[in-house]
């Protein structure tokens, strides 16, 4: 990946005194939302709209004025959002800020990343400081309806789950029993974890950290049994377990799946505008693994005869000859800059977490519609 900017936190320190956004560490190993309250600690023409109103502004036209697009994410979770020992961030949610740049301004490298925690995302979003967020950040009925934000499509379905050591005798939940389990506080995650235990009749103990450093350091020293996360997390946690400790066959997930997680984009509240941009970019990725189109066969598409395809392509379609204009305030062959730069949905998951990366994930729900999987994008026309 070829080098990107970063931008500092200063800007922060006034937006939180300012904002009280009530978030925390959270399920996703994010902010719990409201939901933890009380718990422990080369283009084509730009045409159409870009404006917006109420809270959000007109976020298109600053970020096309301003050249990058400021994008909330993690620096740390294994491939998702970290910083490798060049200083590249690289990661599935990455990518999903290059195509949003590659979308807008038609440059896949003109992203600004802002590594925030799960407590500042929120507050940076509604303060402008960021113009969207990337970070495994999950949707819910909370954070729809207090935090100010507009969550878009889902691009990863996750499940939090439960990891222990490879040789353990624990397969399941109820196998946990008396066990103490480390856990993030004030999160969807430990809210879940209690709720799941609850509802078996088990007890257990947890062991609360407020982030995932010390509570990496509780579980190699053995003070917990069990680490409870994203699924997706702890397949990165284990893809990095130091080789000095067992590497990654020390460690075993269980086949279980505590909560559903939908993770995706989340812009600020009162520019749908904006988030229609953002949304029909992130769309762009499923549509062209739909269509079959890749970066590596890109220039072979732009000469299809199939007008859907060339409508997808911002390539002349219609009877008349014109090329299709959504109204998006995007360039009409934003979906060719986003497939040439970074690729279509399954490039993107494969070379991040897919069976050939250190995470190994398999498709499964993240498949499209047409494979048995969760990824439907709606018709382009």
């Amino acid at each position: 990946m070829r080098s990107s900017r970063t931008f500092g936190l200063a800007t922060l320190v006034t937006a939180a005194v300012l904002l009280t956004a009530g978030c925390s560490l959270g399920g996703d190993d994010d902010d719990g939302g409201s939901e933890a309250a009380g718990t422990q600690t080369g283009a084509t023409t730009t045409t159409g709209g870009g404006g917006g109103g109420g809270q959000g502004g007109n976020v298109l036209g600053a970020v096309q004025s301003r050249g990058t697009l400021n994008c909330g994410v993690n620096e740390a979770v294994p491939g998702f959002g970290f910083v490798t020992e060049g200083g590249e961030f690289q990661g599935f949610d990455i990518d999903y800020c290059r195509v949003v740049a590659a979308a807008v301004l038609g440059d896949a490298d003109a992203v600004e990343y802002k590594p925030l925690t799960a407590e500042q995302r929120f507050t940076a979003l509604q303060s402008g400081e960021i113009d969207v967020l990337i970070r495994n950040t999950t949707r819910t009925a909370s954070r729809d309806g207090s935090e100010g934000a507009t969550f878009l499509t889902t691009t990863f379905y996750d499940g939090q789950g439960m990891m222990v050591r490879a040789d353990s005798d624990y397969q399941e939940l109820e196998d946990l029993a008396g066990a103490t389990i480390c856990v993030l506080s004030g999160t969807t995650t430990e809210l879940n974890l209690e709720s799941q235990f609850q509802a078996r009749g088990v007890e257990y103990t947890p062991l609360a950290f407020e982030d995932n450093d010390p509570l990496q350091q509780a579980f190699t020293a053995e003070r917990c049994d069990a680490w409870t996360s994203d699924k997706s997390q702890l397949a990165g946690v284990r893809s990095n377990w130091p080789e000095g400790q067992g590497g990654p066959e020390a460690l075993r997930i269980l086949d279980v799946t505590m909560s559903k997680e939908p993770l995706g984009p989340v812009v600020r509240d009162g520019d749908s505008n904006w988030a229609s941009a953002v949304d029909w970019a992130i769309l762009a990725t499923m549509q062209a693994e739909e269509f079959d189109i890749s970066s590596e066969n890109i220039d072979e598409a732009l000469e299809s005869d199939d007008p859907e395809v060339r409508r997808f392509l911002g390539q002349p379609a219609e009877e008349d000859g014109s090329v299709f204009d959504p109204g998006l305030g995007l360039p009409t062959d934003f979906a060719v800059n986003v497939i040439r730069e970074v690729g279509n949905y399954e490039e993107i998951y494969n070379r991040n977490v897919g069976p050939d990366s250190a995470l190994g994930l398999e498709r499964g729900l993240n498949a499209l519609w047409t494979d048995g999987g969760l990824h439907y994008p709606p018709p382009y026309r």
